[in-house]
């Protein structure tokens, strides 16, 4: 049997043919998708102002709508002058797109519109437009924490808003403008504790050296009823090595690791009956190399057996009601034996000037097997960590959905919980 060559030319015609069109352009290898895209600017309909020089409003969202029967919208791209993109939602047929986020106000936007015709040509538009101004008076204003800087592994970012944000709607257009990109990348998600505050963590502790940056994608953007977004001060964190001290209160030990390996361990002594340490995972919240500690402060009065007034050095604070890690040379006997501080965890001074050079702002204090309470989750350091994953996503008001897998989300501390 012989077969016969077919030229570019031929194979086109086949294609029309099979297609029910006519063939208006092909390229030197014959694919009609390869052709350069043509004009559709007759084909598309724009829902903003078709006026030149006229603003577009901000509040109404943007359609692209395809016109006539042989032709149907594959893309569109739309962007401002900063590089923000609109979201959107293309029809099953190709007739229409429309946004599913909102304008910014006061931008100047680029829509590039892809089409192709019945035959498979693309064809391709581009529209530009600018909205008009805010109409609102207010604006919301955001400001990232913590400082730029180097921190542990369990550090939190923090988002506080210069004014109350309660309705469900409102939230979730701030929150989706809240964006959180990291090298290498992770899971995580913001969690309202407040209506004026956000923190943001990941699934589980940010990997060793890992680059964070944060910004606010909310300028210009309508929350509600008069009340627009304000301008935020972009972040960028470094986050260091692995740093992660497990207190064992029932064996008076505090086990140090770096890179989920033992570096040391610790003779300790940790709150006695009555003044128990609080369980949990808590952050390094600062150092500070010496601290006055007043029993007056957490409600002992002076005068008491239990009062104390006294210099105590190379204090690593880990919550905000006073609990330390510190040098505590007055009680150097109980170290490694028993536990009589009231509430903090003591060691000499030797260990407590080594674990102040060796630990940083957002490393990891564990307490496991205190007979106190637990930590507090929010407004007494950072416990966010003691929020299992699947309940951290709760308080998003984006998603409700619990995570996938079958754990409950808790991170892992030490290498043997892991």
């Amino acid at each position: 049997m012989s077969t016969t060559p077919y030229t570019a030319g031929t194979v086109c015609v086949l294609l029309a043919a099979a297609l029910g069109a006519t063939v208006t352009a092909c390229d030197a290898d014959g694919n009609p998708l390869a052709a350069t895209p043509y004009d559709a600017t007759d084909q598309i309909s724009f829902s903003g102002s078709g006026k030149r020089g006229e603003k577009v409003d901000p509040d109404k969202p943007l359609e692209i709508t395809a016109d006539g029967s042989d032709s149907r919208i594959t893309d569109v791209t739309a962007v401002d002058s900063t590089g923000r993109y609109v979201s959107g939602e293309l029809a099953a047929d190709g007739s229409r797109w429309h946004s599913t986020s909102p304008l910014a106000a006061g931008a100047h936007y680029t829509v590039t519109v892809r089409t192709e015709d019945g035959s498979g040509r693309p064809g391709r538009k581009v529209l530009t437009f600018d909205t008009s101004a805010p109409t609102g008076l207010k604006r919301l204003n955001v400001k990232f924490g913590p400082e730029a800087g180097t921190y542990g592994v369990g550090q939190p970012i923090t988002a506080e808003l210069d004014q109350p944000i309660t309705d469900p709607a409102q939230r979730a257009v701030v929150e989706r403008a809240l964006k959180v990109d990291s090298v290498p990348a992770v899971e995580g998600s913001w969690y309202w504790v407040d209506d004026k505050k956000l923190h943001y963590r990941p699934r589980s502790y940010w990997p060793a050296n890992t680059t964070v940056e944060v910004r606010s994608n909310l300028e210009n953007i309508k929350i509600g009823d008069r009340l627009w977004g304000g301008t935020a001060k972009p972040l960028k964190l470094t986050i260091g090595d692995r740093i992660v001290a497990v207190a064992d209160v029932a064996k008076h030990r505090m086990t140090v690791y770096k890179n989920d390996e033992k570096i040391k361990e610790i003779p300790i002594t940790a709150g006695k009956a009555g003044f128990e340490t609080r369980n949990g995972v808590k952050v390094v919240l600062a150092k500070e190399y010496r601290v006055q500690m007043r029993s007056t402060t957490v409600g002992i009065p002076a005068g008491s057996p239990d009062s104390y007034d006294l210099p105590v050095y190379y204090a690593v604070r880990v919550t905000w009601s006073g609990e330390y890690v510190h040098a505590a040379p007055w009680s150097v006997g109980s170290h490694g034996v028993s536990n009589v501080s009231h509430g903090c965890v003591g060691m000499s001074n030797t260990n407590a000037a080594w674990f102040f050079e060796t630990v940083k702002e957002g490393d990891l204090v564990e307490v496991v097997n205190s007979t106190g309470k637990s930590m507090e989750h929010f407004d007494n350091g950072f416990g966010d960590w003691n929020i299992p994953w699947q309940e951290w996503l709760q308080g998003s008001a984006l998603t409700a959905a619990k995570a996938p897998g079958t754990d409950d989300g808790r991170p892992r501390l030490s290498p043997q919980s892991l």
